[in-house]
């Protein structure tokens, strides 16, 4: 780039140069290509110096900063101290969401109700990571006063709804947390919420390729876990709500592939949650032949887990843990081998 701009002979020439590098960096980003960040932001730099704008790349100062090695961090800083001043947004983000990860690490139960009206304010920031922060410190602040919990529940709620999975990650573990402490919480989650999570949950296990999240083969398996967690707590107790996620918990369980340890997670999940619901028996044969499964598995991990669920299994329905008794008895003279 810089010998095809010392290369032009006229201004024209240069800021075509110029303008086609952008247009390059411009989509770079926009793909959230991770491995030529620093390269982009290096180029910013040197068309920074030649006094042209580079206001769209402000944002990757920020991720580089927060990368784990050590030479995107030095261009991170390195870029932070050309491309921005303390007047620039992008800085005061970058401060707002340091505050909001030390006030989640250190608040005390009278920093949380001081603050607690601004944290609330920042679940709807337009920044999809100041969101994300706010929705971690929100956690901290409802376990250090629960009494706070009922100023949370519409936020939460609303983060839902969310595309971004970083913020959608943390919107759910913040709804878990608020129906534990707010039975007003749970039950508005359980009317308001349970089908746009069932939905949410469809679309993530039948969603096409996506490197940007895919582990082992499997679209955000953390996601998965948080959905399926938080589904558990809203279905138990509740017939109304463990109705409406009978369809999506069946589809989980046939679908979900068991040679990775990913998938392994998801189904382990599953059929906790399956087992916690109100269920007519259906699905609970489906969430045992899947403990089955696990007991054939060479990793004693997935066996001892799959043995304990299965003592729990026998006061739900021990017609259908008999069924496996050849199996366990299986893994009884293996454990004699060894």
């Amino acid at each position: 780039m810089i010998r095809a701009i010392r290369a032009c002979k006229t201004a024209a020439e240069e800021r075509a140069v110029v303008r086609k590098e952008c247009a390059a960096i411009r989509a770079s980003i926009n793909e959230d290509d991770q491995d030529y960040r620093h390269r982009n932001l290096a180029k910013l730099m040197f068309i920074q110096i030649l006094g042209y704008p580079t206001h769209f790349g402000q944002m990757e100062c920020l991720k580089l900063i927060a990368s784990a090695g050590f030479p995107e961090k030095r261009i991170g800083y390195l870029g932070l101290m050309l491309l921005l001043d303390e007047r620039q947004e992008v800085l005061m983000l970058y401060i707002v969401g340091l505050a909001l990860c030390a006030l989640g690490n250190i608040c005390s139960a009278e920093m949380a109700r001081d603050l607690a009206p601004e944290v609330e304010r920042l679940l709807q920031f337009r920044d999809p990571n100041i969101r994300k922060k706010a929705a971690l410190c929100s956690i901290r602040i409802i376990k250090k006063v629960p009494d706070l919990a009922e100023n949370f529940i519409n936020c939460a709620a609303s983060l839902l709804k969310e595309k971004h999975h970083g913020v959608l990650i943390t919107g759910v573990q913040l709804c878990a947390d608020l129906c534990k402490v707010s039975s007003e919480a749970l039950e508005y989650f359980r009317k308001k919420c349970t089908e746009g999570l069932v939905r949410t949950l469809r679309d993530i296990v039948n969603s096409p390729y996506s490197p940007e999240y895919d582990i082992s083969g499997i679209t955000d398996p953390y996601l998965h876990i948080r959905l399926l967690k938080l589904l558990r707590i809203l279905g138990q107790g509740d017939a109304d709500a463990s109705d409406r996620m009978t369809d999506i918990l069946a589809q989980v369980a046939t679908k979900t592939e068991s040679n990775k340890n990913a998938g392994n997670a998801i189904l382990y999940e599953c059929v906790e949650t399956i087992m916690s619901i109100e269920d007519d028996g259906g699905l609970r044969v489906l969430a045992i032949n899947i403990l089955g499964k696990f007991l054939s598995n060479r990793d004693n991990n997935i066996r001892y887990v799959a043995l304990n669920m299965l003592m729990r299994a026998t006061t739900l329905d021990a017609q259908a843990v008999q069924r496996h008794r050849a199996t366990i008895l299986d893994c009884v003279k293996v454990s004699e081998d060894i």
